[in-house]
């Protein structure tokens, strides 16, 4: 996969991360009842932010390459917008809104704009895992089963896996993906991606989880410079 391509992707999956969900005829009562409770959690979403750890495996050196910092979700005129902040290793930026991903890195002084264009369908399927994404959209998007009951950091989680409906995403992109929600507060603490072959793998981890708190206008938007350069991606 072209870096850019993947870089694009994942900034777009991490804005899938947590609160979705609907109740379907024919899903087992365990499914039925953790997407009853994202879906109660869904509707009154407003904001949250977490610190994330994003560890990325590589197979082919089996080497994981690890970056942590603070991510931002809130929903604003029915839209979700979405910002990380990571800061270890190295800085590096990236906003969502309207559509658009960008990612700023600060050592280039470059901003990387992605727009999906005739490929937004595909891409926006991730935001059904996050925060306001519908339930409905989730269950089009995706085969959703329950795997089971699992304790992540101390937290009793209900797992869940979802494989993408759609072919193009499975075999160029991620072939499935496993969330582990809490019940509780209705939100995923951990997400793994898995790419196609099943070998390299994203894993995303969450913690000190606030859920509604005011974020500032400024989080959302990239502090630049005059000399930044701004680079369309394919």
């Amino acid at each position: 996969m072209k870096p850019a391509i993947k870089t694009f992707l994942a900034a777009a999956a991490m804005i899938g991360c947590l609160l979705t969900a609907a109740v379907s005829v024919g899903q087992s009562p365990e499914l039925e009842r953790v997407l009853k409770q994202l879906d109660d959690a869904s509707r009154k979403f407003k904001a949250t932010q977490a610190n994330v750890v994003w560890d990325e495996y590589h197979k082919v050196v089996n080497e994981t390459d690890t970056q942590k910092g603070t991510i931002y979700f809130r929903r604003e005129a029915g839209q979700v917008q979405m910002a990380v902040d990571f800061t270890d290793p190295d800085k590096k930026y990236i906003r969502y809104k309207d559509g658009k991903v960008e990612v700023y890195l600060p050592g280039k002084d470059e901003v990387d704009e992605y727009n999906p264009g005739k490929n937004r369908t595909d891409v926006e399927s991730y935001l059904v895992l996050g925060f306001g994404g519908s339930g409905q959209d989730l269950l089009k998007s995706y085969d959703v089963r329950f795997v089971g009951t699992q304790i992540v950091d101390g937290i009793n989680t209900e797992e869940l896996e979802l494989i993408p409906k759609s072919s193009r995403l499975r075999s160029d992109f991620i072939a499935r993906i496993l969330l582990w929600i809490d019940p509780v507060r209705g939100i995923s603490v951990q997400q793994q991606f898995f790419e196609p072959g099943g070998s390299d793998f994203r894993l995303v981890k969450y913690s000190d989880i606030k859920i509604d708190q005011k974020i500032p206008d400024d989080v959302f938007k990239l502090k630049t410079t005059k000399k930044t350069k701004f680079v369309p991606q394919g």
